[in-house]
C-alpha cells in the first residue's frame, strides 16, 4: 500500500509513512481476517461449553472490529488509503483460510488458538518494526496486542489442563495453515 495524499503526521518524512503505512495495512488485513474468522467460529461451535464460547467471540468480534478501524484511520493519518473492500482484503492476504466448519468446541479452540499465535506473533513483529518508524502506530498496535493476547489466553483456558499441558484440537493441515496466517 502506497502513501497516496500530499501530507503526513508532521514530523514524519514521506518514504517513512510509507513504511509505516505498508506495516499497518498487513495488520490491518490480519485483523480483519481475525473478525471474520472469530464470527464464523462463533455461528459454528457445537458440543459441550457451546454457550460459554458462543458468548465469549462476540466481544472478541467487536473489539477486533475496533482494531481495525483504528489501523485504517492511522493509516488515512499518515497518507494513505485503507482498502478495504472484500476482493482487495483477499488480493493482500497471504495466508490460507480457516478451514473448519461445523464442529467442536475443542477443534474450533485448538484451530482459533493457532490463528490467534499467527496473528499476535506478527503484531509483535509489527512492533518491533515500528519502533524505529513511528512510536504512535507502535504505541497503537502494543494496545491492540495486549488485548489479543488476552483473548488467547481466553481461548487457552477452554484448552488447558489442570496440570497446564495445552491440547490444541488442530489438524497437522491446521496446524500449518493457521503458521502461514503469521506472515
Amino acid at each position: 500500500m502506497n502513501k497516496i495524499a500530499n501530507f503526513t503526521a508532521p514530523g514524519i518524512e514521506d518514504a517513512t509513512a510509507e513504511k509505516t503505512i505498508g506495516i499497518l495495512d498487513n495488520r490491518m488485513v490480519a485483523l480483519v481476517d481475525l473478525a471474520l474468522t472469530l464470527k464464523h467460529v462463533h455461528w459454528n461451535v457445537v458440543g459441550p461449553n457451546f454457550i460459554g464460547v458462543h458468548e465469549m467471540l462476540d466481544p472478541q468480534v467487536d473489539a477486533v472490529r475496533e482494531m481495525v478501524d483504528q489501523v485504517a484511520e492511522r493509516i488515512a493519518t499518515l497518507g494513505g488509503e485503507p482498502i478495504g473492500t472484500p476482493g482487495a482484503l483477499v488480493e493482500r492476504r497471504n495466508w490460507s483460510d480457516y478451514t473448519l466448519g461445523k464442529a467442536l468446541v475443542t477443534e474450533h479452540l485448538g484451530a482459533l488458538d493457532l490463528v490467534y499465535s499467527g496473528v499476535n506473533e506478527d503484531h509483535r513483529k509489527a512492533i518491533g518494526q515500528l519502533a524505529e518508524l513511528d512510536p504512535v502506530s507502535e504505541d497503537l498496535l502494543t494496545g491492540h496486542l495486549r488485548d489479543l493476547e488476552q483473548f488467547q489466553w481466553f481461548v487457552r483456558a477452554h484448552l488447558e489442563s489442570a496440570s497446564g499441558e495445552l491440547a490444541t484440537a488442530g489438524t497437522h493441515s491446521e496446524k500449518e495453515a493457521a503458521r502461514a496466517a503469521r506472515s
